[in-house]
Formats: structure tokens, sequence, C-alpha cells
């Protein structure tokens, strides 16, 4: 289909809602599937934005400035990842446990607010990845309007910048649990050594950040094109040691640069 004809498309079934409750993370997809559903019903649509230790605080504040500024109703949770059973041991269906719980206690925000629907932001580009969180949208009856439409990332970027969304040229993020090899434990300490190591990246200009915990191993992915950087003799000491600081022993670079779901290719 046309890209016009899918968003057309988009909001047409999203009219059919009648009201929405969009769990909403500040990323580019969410963002996008926010601002429409608001502009298509308005007052009957709330964003719901879970609070946890996976969720760096400068996505929230983000996603917050996001709702302030256009005056959608907004309401935050707390959804603790760590504190559900047997996430922590980062199983290969990590994200299947940590949806059941989100979409179920988005559920009970909707009902409350006398919303009929729940949806969320995976696009079509998501099925071509394994994605086990898909299977509790499916259980929890949540809608995935944008998959709906078949619109993939790159599609939902340039609507985007037609819309004059922030968001249009924000970098892809994944909540910073998919930083770890399966079966490695996830504590609240890894995932601030880990949120500290990318905010580090990010504030020397890096657009695409991931820091894949590895142990006492940090091993960074940056896209292709910035990965010249790192031939800066002074710059690499300066990573290295900051993130000596931070806790890592050692500090390496993965020269396939970043690409979407890296831990899922030893499945």
């Amino acid at each position: 289909m046309d890209l016009h004809v899918k968003y057309d498309l988009l909001k047409e079934n999203l009219r059919n809602l009648e009201s929405v409750a969009v769990a909403f993370s500040g990323g580019v997809d969410s963002t996008f599937l926010l601002k429409t559903a608001f502009d298509v019903l308005g007052e009957h649509v709330l964003a719901v934005t879970a609070r946890s230790s996976t969720y760096p605080e400068r996505e929230f504040r983000e996603a917050k400035e996001f709702t302030d500024k256009y005056k959608i109703p907004h309401e935050i949770i707390v959804s603790e990842e760590l504190e559900v059973e047997g996430f922590s041991d980062n199983p290969v269906n990590r994200c299947y446990l940590c949806k059941n719980e989100l979409f179920e206690k988005i559920g009970d925000i909707a009902y409350k607010h006398g919303i009929l629907h729940v949806a969320e932001g995976s696009n079509h580009d998501d099925l071509s990845d394994y994605r086990p969180g898909l299977k509790a949208i499916s259980e929890h009856g949540v809608i995935s309007p944008l998959r709906m439409a078949e619109l993939t990332k790159d599609e939902i970027r340039i609507l985007s910048k037609e819309l004059g969304l922030p968001t249009w040229n924000k970098q892809s993020f994944a909540c910073l649990s998919s930083r770890f090899p399966y079966g490695q434990k996830i504590t609240k300490e890894k995932l601030e050594m880990v949120d500290k190591a990318e905010q580090l990246l990010l504030d020397e200009g890096f657009r695409q950040v991931r820091v894949r915990h590895h142990g006492d191993i940090a091993r960074i992915e940056v896209s292709q094109n910035e990965i010249q950087r790192f031939f800066d003799l002074n710059f690499i000491n300066h990573i290295s040691e900051t993130f000596k600081k931070i806790g890592f022993s050692y500090t390496t670079l993965d020269l396939k640069g970043y690409r979407t779901g890296s831990m899922n290719e030893t499945l």
C-alpha cells in the first residue's frame, strides 16, 4: 500500500476504537501512535507510561514533556519488572513476563477510566525478529494499530517528520534488560551500569547506542558510520577509563556495529 493509504487506514482503525489507552514509552513508534490517536479521538485517548529500573529517566522526561506539550491525558504507573517472578533470571521469554504484567496493569487503568481498548506501538518490522512480548499482547487482547496498517519503522519516521514530531529521527530504544545475554541474571546495579555507560556515549554525541553487559565486559554497539570515532586513541582511553569507573573491567567494540536484537543471534 501507498504510505498515506496506510496512514489513512491507521486513522480509520483508531476512529473505530472510540476510546483507547496507549502504552506510551516516548519512543518513535508509541509517540507516533499516541499523537495520531489523539488527533483522531481527542479526549478519548489516555497515554500510560510505566516507570521501572529498566526505563531510563531521560526517556521518561521526554515522554512527559511530549504529553504536557500537546495536553494529552497521561497516567504514570509503576511496573517494576525485577519484582516479576522469573524475570531477573533473564529467560528467553523475559519480554513475555514483562509485557504480561504491563498490559494487565494498563488494562486495569483503562477499565477504571471507562476506556474500551488498550493499544501498543509495535510495527510491521517487529514481525521479523524474535518478539515473545507479542504473545502477551495477543493474550490480553491488546491492539497493535501500526502492525494492522502494515507500517514499517522507516515509514513511521517519514510520517512523524511530516507531523512535526520531535521523535522522527530519534534513535531506536529498547528497555535496558535487552542488554544482557539470556540466562545472565539482571539486577538493579547492572541496569544502572548500562544506563550510565550508554548515557556517557550519548553525551559524547553518538546517536545510536547499545552497551551490552557481559559480566565484567562491556560490548559497545554504535552505528557503522560512527565506529570510526573509536580510531582516536585519546577518545578510546577516555571511554575505557570511564567505563572502568562505572564497573566494567574491560570494554570492547562490536565491529558489526549496532543492530536490533543482537542478543537473539545466539538463539
